[in-house]
């Protein structure tokens, strides 16, 4: 930090600490266990709230000094936090749910920060976009109606079936949001995703149209070599296919859920409770850092450069601002304003609700990750022990005694949102009652309420 910078910072905190001193709250309250950290994440533009706290020096701020090194796939981040090579990562929301219940691996892994809403979306080739067109004179249009359903896909799925072959998606894991997002889009147009099954773990028996995992870098290069027709992937990603023109977005997870949550910021409960100051100090830098990005166009556009870096997203600037900035593009020339389309603060982006962990598990039932009936209750213990809104709190808390956000901005919650119906197919949910939600859907395994 240069001279003139500390000085500025010394200047404006005396103020605020006189005001701490009169409440009895000591400023340096929190003390860092542990000063040097690693911090793993995947290069998506969604990882921008890690990018900013290190940056704009929000970890320093806070006493620590932040590596942020990017893994090669999901699989590898979260065993290498389980292990302790990494002290946290942004991960899958998906990813410590499935480990705390014993999905894929076992470990208890918790969350107390959610990274992002929205910011994903479905792409598929050229190829399969003619099609859709062919079937849906509709989509021939510059501007095609939105959103797109999936049943548009039909006459894909049907020509390539009598080739001899099925239609292929990729996804980032099978804990991810965007393997349930694509789900969701394909059940709610009447096409069966396929199911996970204890004989078959990879997620396709009876389906209509295979699932597969690639990671999130590789999707473009996967869908031009034809290996697969399609992907559900978050941001460059599928801007990037709009200007290779090697394929069409045709849906944002923003279409399909309406302010859905994205990743999250995980450590193992072990850590969180052998380093609890550390892991207060990086959750007050990271809610700073979401704040920060969704102040202004000029930040947005600020961290689209800092994103465009080699060591973090590595994509051009212009690939990342299409769907930063607000707007989306989802053909050449089809520029369309979409502000909401990446949130890092606003609708209390980064408070970890237990509502969305419930929606998450609510998916690994429908589709047979979670293999028999469980009772409401089940959930919502499962929701408290991974999701810590407690913890959020203390350091939004401390956040307010710092100056840096107003006490309107903490949401006034019990952990649940109320009933959402901002869903592709009308379908309302209520994370109060995940088994009475389950049984609302007609694609999915049958019987999976608790009895």
């Amino acid at each position: 930090m240069n001279v003139n910078r500390m000085r500025e910072r010394v200047r404006w905190l005396l103020p605020a600490l006189a005001l701490l001193a009169a409440a009895g709250v000591a400023a340096a309250e929190l003390k860092p266990e542990k000063e040097r950290l690693k911090i793993g994440f995947i290069k998506l533009t969604d990882c921008a709230p890690l990018v900013a706290a290190k940056e704009l020096e929000y970890f320093d701020d806070e006493g620590l000094t932040v590596e942020l090194e990017a893994q090669s796939n999901w699989k590898v981040l979260l065993d290498r936090v389980i292990s302790g090579e990494l002290d946290g990562a942004h991960m899958l929301a998906g990813q410590p749910i499935g480990a705390s219940i014993g999905i894929g691996t076992q470990a208890e892994v918790i969350t107390a920060f959610s990274m992002d809403l929205n910011g994903n979306g479905i792409t598929v080739s050229n190829r399969i976009w003619a099609m859709m067109q062919e079937g849906s004179p509709a989509l021939k249009q510059a501007r095609p109606p939105h959103p797109i359903k999936s049943e548009t896909l039909l006459p894909a799925i049907e020509k390539l079936n009598a080739e001899g072959t099925a239609l292929k998606f990729g996804m980032v894991f099978p804990l991810s949001t965007h393997n349930y997002e694509l789900r969701y889009w394909l059940a709610a147009g009447g096409i069966c995703p396929g199911y996970y099954t204890a004989d078959d773990t990879t997620g396709t028996v009876k389906a209509d149209v295979l699932l597969s995992v690639t990671p999130p870098p590789q999707m473009p290069a996967t869908l031009e070599a034809g290996t697969i027709h399609g992907y559900c992937v978050g941001e460059p990603w599928n801007q990037q296919a709009v200007f290779r023109g090697i394929g069409v977005p045709v849906v944002t997870d923003y279409e399909i859920w309406k302010n859905n949550p994205e990743k999250v910021f995980g450590v193992t409960r072990a850590w969180a409770e052998k380093y609890p100051q550390t892991h207060l100090a990086l959750l007050k830098a990271l809610i700073r850092a979401g704040k920060w990005l969704d102040a202004s166009t000029e930040n947005r556009t600020k961290a689209c450069a800092l994103l465009a870096r080699k060591e973090y997203v590595g994509a051009d600037v212009e690939v990342i601002a299409n769907s930063m900035t607000g707007t989306f593009e989802y053909q050449k020339g089809d520029k369309r304003e979409l502000p909401d389309f990446n949130v890092f603060y606003h609708h209390h982006a980064t408070y970890p609700f237990y509502s969305d962990c419930v929606w998450y598990l609510t998916q690994m039932r429908r589709w047979g990750q979670i293999g028999e009936a469980k009772p409401d209750a089940w959930y919502q213990e499962v929701a408290r022990k991974v999701y810590k809104p407690e913890l959020w709190l203390q350091a939004a808390k401390l956040l307010v005694e710092d100056g840096d956000l107003e006490s309107s901005e903490l949401p006034q919650s019990d952990g649940y949102k109320p009933p959402d119906a901002g869903f592709i197919d009308g379908i309302e949910y209520d994370g109060r009652a995940p088994n009475a939600y389950l049984a609302k859907f007609k694609v999915g395994l049958q019987g999976l309420g608790a009895k």
